[in-house]
C-alpha cells in the first residue's frame, strides 16, 4: 500500500524529471494500479497543464476520481489497453510486487510511454538492513512473509507475491528498453540506520568479498551491470524504505 511519502517521492521524481515536458502544456498520465485514485489526483495538481489522464486497476470499484476514466485490467494475463506512444509519464506504485510476471508490465509501459516519456515506479525496498537481517534470520525478506494459499487478497501485505531487488528491477528496466535508469526512495528507514551503523565492519567485509569473487573469479561484472550491482551497496537501498525506480524511454536525458 502507497503512503503519502512515497507519494511525494514519485511527485519528486517526476516533477524533477519532466520540467520540460510539463512546461510544454502537452503532458498525458497514464497510473496503473490507482487504487483510489489519490496519487493521480496529486499529480494533476502539479502538473495542472495535464490535458489526458488515464487510470487502470483490477479493483476499479475503489477508484474516487469520476472525473479520470479507469480501466478493469488484470496486469497478469492482459495487456494496458491503450495506443502505444500514447503517455508522457507513466506512474506505477506499490504494484509490481503483487505481480507473476511484472517483465510483461515493463514491456507495456515502456510501449504506450512516449519517446522520452517517463515511468516512474515504486516497490518495497528488500535490500535495507532491517530486510537483509529479517531475510537471514527466517528467509523472508520484510513486508514479503508466509502467504495463504489460493488467495485472492491483493489490499495487504499478504498480495505481496514478487520481492524484487533492484538489480533485477533495473535489469528488467534495461531489457524492456528503457535508459536513464534511476534510484531515489521515499525515506530513510532508522532501524536499518542504526543497524547499518552497528553492523558496518561485518558488512563490510561480506560486501568487498563479494564484489572480489564476482569480479576475479566468477567474473560476473561487466561495465553494463557494475553499475546496478554497486548499488546494493550504496546508502540509499541500504537504509531506505521504499525504492522509488525511474527510467526514460529512448535516450537518456542530458
Amino acid at each position: 500500500m502507497s503512503t503519502e511519502k512515497i507519494y511525494r517521492a514519485v511527485l519528486r521524481v517526476a516533477a524533477s524529471r519532466l520540467s520540460s515536458a510539463a512546461s510544454s502544456g502537452q503532458l498525458s498520465i497514464l497510473d496503473i494500479g490507482a487504487g483510489e485514485g489519490r496519487l493521480l489526483e496529486k499529480l494533476m495538481q502539479v502538473f495542472p497543464k495535464t490535458v489526458c489522464a488515464r487510470a487502470c486497476d483490477f479493483h476499479t470499484e475503489r477508484f474516487e476520481l469520476g472525473s479520470v476514466p479507469i480501466a478493469r485490467v488484470d496486469l497478469n494475463h492482459e495487456a494496458l489497453p491503450y495506443k502505444s506512444g500514447a503517455f508522457d509519464l507513466v506512474t506505477c506504485s506499490e504494484v509490481i510486487e503483487h505481480l507473476e510476471n511484472y517483465y510483461a508490465l515493463l514491456h507495456e509501459a515502456y510501449r504506450v510511454l512516449k519517446h522520452g516519456g517517463l515511468l516512474v515506479l515504486t516497490t518495497p525496498n528488500v535490500l535495507n538492513m532491517k530486510s537483509r537481517l529479517r531475510y537471514f534470520g527466517s528467509g523472508f525478506a520484510n513486508l514479503f512473509g508466509p502467504l495463504p494459499i489460493r488467495n485472492d487478497e491483493r489490499y495487504s501485505t499478504n498480495g505481496h507475491i514478487n520481492p524484487i531487488p533492484y538489480f533485477y528491477l533495473a535489469r528488467a528496466l534495461a531489457e524492456a528498453g528503457f535508459s536513464g535508469i534511476q534510484l531515489d526512495i521515499d525515506k530513510l528507514q532508522k532501524t536499518s540506520l542504526a543497524l547499518l551503523a552497528f553492523l558496518y565492519p561485518i558488512w563490510w567485509l561480506a560486501w568487498e568479498s563479494f564484489l572480489g569473487r564476482e569480479r576475479r573469479k566468477y567474473r560476473t561484472l561487466s561495465p553494463e551491470n557494475e553499475p546496478y550491482v554497486k548499488a546494493h551497496g550504496a546508502g540509499k537501498l541500504l537504509t531506505g524504505r521504499t525504492i522509488v525506480v525511474s527510467a526514460v524511454k529512448g535516450q537518456p536525458e542530458k
